[in-house]
């Protein structure tokens, strides 16, 4: 696996594959990568010639309130996971690198209507910086496809709208959440879990299949699902910022009787640790 840091280094070898007709694949990461990034890779390495793995914190997603400085970053552990799984190029840059007039000058890229719901309610300007890195890395690497998590699903579709305004002729691929053994989607955040809040946490995933099946059976209204829903969670010894269900599609507000595909989502706080979760609903 080749390193570099610079964009005019990264600019060369897209360029180069490119030229041999080679089929590239993205994965964006803000380090600290666990199995389920390593499942993001597996997934890009399987769909395309080549794979371009960034690692990059990036300052405008962190809100007045969110410590940038305290993200966790271990390049060692990220480096040889990513060798391990295939990866061919990682992008590894400094802040300067992709901001070079600072990134409280740097222009921004918004996503409406998707940027200030739920996530972006609690996060306000969050999905702006997601969407301008993740714009930037486009532009970059032109990759072919971009493989993202599902567990972050409002920003697979902040980025799936990007794409399509955009009109970058990118294939973006949702990999499946990858759970641990109690249903706990796979999260960077986990490692500040004690051992009764990660016994505790898979409460989340099954309140969420609780949703799932009270929705097919039609015994309760959407509303009392996510009433219902939420006094679980907070009988599990969760405070939760939502629990909702919303169109697949868009996430707007599902109304009685629709027949649109839905997603179950939710937001919740262990503890000093906030953790999200989603399950598409097959109804």
């Amino acid at each position: 696996m080749e390193i570099v840091t610079r964009t005019s280094e990264l600019h060369a070898w897209v360029a180069a594959a490119a030229r041999s007709g080679q089929r590239i694949g993205l994965v964006p990461t803000m380090g600290n990568l666990h199995a389920g990034h390593h499942s993001l890779i597996d997934i890009a390495r399987a769909r395309s010639d080549v794979v371009v793995a960034s690692v990059f914190v990036n300052p405008t997603q962190f809100g007045p309130n969110e410590d940038f400085t305290r993200y966790p970053r271990t390049p060692d552990a990220d480096m040889a996971g990513l060798s391990a799984h295939g990866c061919d190029l990682l992008f590894m840059p400094a802040v300067d690198v992709l901001y070079p007039n600072g990134s409280d000058h740097a222009v921004r890229v918004s996503v409406p209507a998707l940027d200030n719901i739920l996530e972006g309610a609690i996060r306000p300007g969050h999905f702006d910086g997601v969407a301008t890195v993740v714009a930037k890395l486009f532009n970059l690497v032109r990759p072919d496809l971009a493989v993202f998590g599902q567990k972050d699903y409002q920003q697979l579709l902040v980025i799936r709208r990007l794409a399509q305004d955009m009109g970058y002729p990118i294939e973006i691929v949702g990999a499946p959440i990858v759970r641990e053994s109690n249903g706990l989607a796979m999260s960077s955040r986990n490692q500040y879990l004690t051992a009764d809040e990660r016994k505790a946490a898979g409460t989340i995933h099954a309140t969420l299949q609780w949703i799932g099946q009270q929705l097919a059976t039609k015994s309760m209204s959407i509303a009392a699902v996510e009433r219902e829903a939420s006094l679980r969670l907070e009988a599990a010894g969760f405070v939760p910022d939502y629990t909702v269900v919303r169109r697949a599609e868009d996430l707007r507000v599902a109304e009685p009787g629709t027949t649109s595909a839905l997603v179950a989502l939710t937001a919740a706080r262990v503890g000093s640790t906030r953790l999200i979760d989603n399950l598409l609903l097959d109804l």
